[in-house]
């Protein structure tokens, strides 16, 4: 909805802040040297890396956000460019969980958020997100408050107990449609054996 001049838009209720896990530093101090490491050519840029890294990961961490809010997931990042994403929960298909051996050696999983209509190629995810503390339970959440928006969406059929004069009107007007299409083409097979 767009706010009319001078009015002001509620802030979104947060339901669940996803925490960071803390292991997941060790994970990149340890991860990228052991990539750099089977490149063999890499191998000399590992004391760099260990460097740079612990100077700027923390920093990293503390810019991590993972928010659900009643209506999207909120996810920001980075230190000199900050990203955010916001992805509306209606077009969330799944959150797609990874943990490779060196995560699972630190108990910390990762996601990635599929969307509808995203690109179906290799690295093709809206959003991955790695270290959330009980990554299970956090996409548990985002998924339910998904199904709970897409079952009260507007425009959504009333259950058949609670039919409404529109769903009524709209169903008879169906039927209508289904009858006259009926005849018509009662009346096309008489024509064409006649």
């Amino acid at each position: 909805m767009i706010p009319l001049e001078g009015e002001t838009v509620p802030p979104a209720t947060v339901l669940r802040k996803g925490e960071i896990d803390r292991a997941v530093k060790k994970y990149w101090l340890l991860a990228t040297p052991i990539e750099l490491a089977l490149t063999i050519v890499g191998i000399p840029l590992i004391p760099i890396y260990i460097v740079i890294a612990s100077f700027f990961v923390d920093r990293y961490l503390d810019n991590i956000e993972c928010t659900l809010t009643e209506r999207s997931l909120i996810i920001k990042k980075g230190i000199l460019n900050k990203v955010e994403s916001t992805v509306p929960l209606e077009k969330i298909t799944d959150l797609q969980m990874f943990q490779g051996p060196i995560m699972r050696h630190f108990g910390i999983k990762g996601f990635r958020v599929e969307t509808a209509g995203q690109s179906s190629s290799p690295g093709g995810h809206l959003v991955n997100m790695i270290g959330i503390a009980d990554t299970d339970g956090f996409r548990d959440a985002v998924l339910s408050q998904r199904d709970a928006l897409h079952v009260n969406a507007p425009g959504r059929s009333a259950p058949p107990s609670q039919a409404t004069p529109l769903s009524d009107e709209l169903t008879t007007i169906a039927r209508d449609i289904r009858d006259v299409l009926g005849r018509i083409e009662a009346k096309l097979d008489r024509d064409q054996t006649g």
